[in-house]
């Protein structure tokens, strides 16, 4: 929201136009993405894209508005399962599986992932929280000698990118392939 609309209370016309531009945007980021066009939400929504302009201000303060709670709860809840598991490679696994699987199911949580729309702030911090809590899960995984001694937390980056890109266009392929590039980041791997 901008900040005069934080800053006055807002007619009940008005914040009903904010609830359904919200409810409506959440609704579209999460089955187009981000980049969905603000013209679509203010059709789902019932508004002008005049209306959306106004209360939000453009794109980024749109995103900033719906998601970055929705996804901090959702990548949570992957270092939360991850932290589950019963050895640090184990660990490391099921955070890259989790992910994997939420930016498949959900197209706004693959663009908040791979850092599409970088310039959300609270965005640029769910995101960062959540890769400081891998590359803790990273760097147990290769002091206990599991992982590979050269996977670097920007590799992890690169993954995300790449499974990203092959459950947009082949959703029933990715885990397989995740599966392979899992087996080569076992340190025995490194070996041969």
């Amino acid at each position: 929201m901008t900040s005069e609309t934080r800053a006055s209370p807002l007619r009940r016309d008005a914040r009903r136009n904010v609830e359904r531009i919200t409810a409506a945007a959440l609704e579209a980021f999460t089955e187009r993405g981000l980049d969905c066009p603000l013209e679509e939400i203010a059709r789902r929504a019932g508004v002008s894209p005049g209306t959306v302009y106004n209360r939000f201000g453009g794109r980024e303060a749109l995103i900033d508005a719906v998601v970055p709670d929705l996804a901090a709860a959702k990548l949570a809840d992957a270092v939360e399962s991850a932290r589950r598991a019963r050895d640090p490679w184990e660990r490391f696994r099921a955070y890259v599986e989790a992910v994997g699987e939420l930016m498949a199911a959900d197209p706004a949580l693959s663009d908040i992932v791979t850092r599409r729309h970088d310039d959300s702030p609270r965005l640029r911090a769910v995101c960062a929280e959540s890769f400081g809590h891998a590359h803790a899960l990273l760097q147990n995984a290769q002091r206990a000698g599991s992982l590979r001694a050269d996977f670097r937390p920007e590799d992890l980056s690169l993954l995300f990118g790449s499974v990203a890109a092959l459950a947009r266009t082949s959703p029933d392929t990715w885990r397989r392939l995740l599966g392979f590039v899992l087996d080569g980041l076992r340190a025995q791997a490194a070996n041969l």
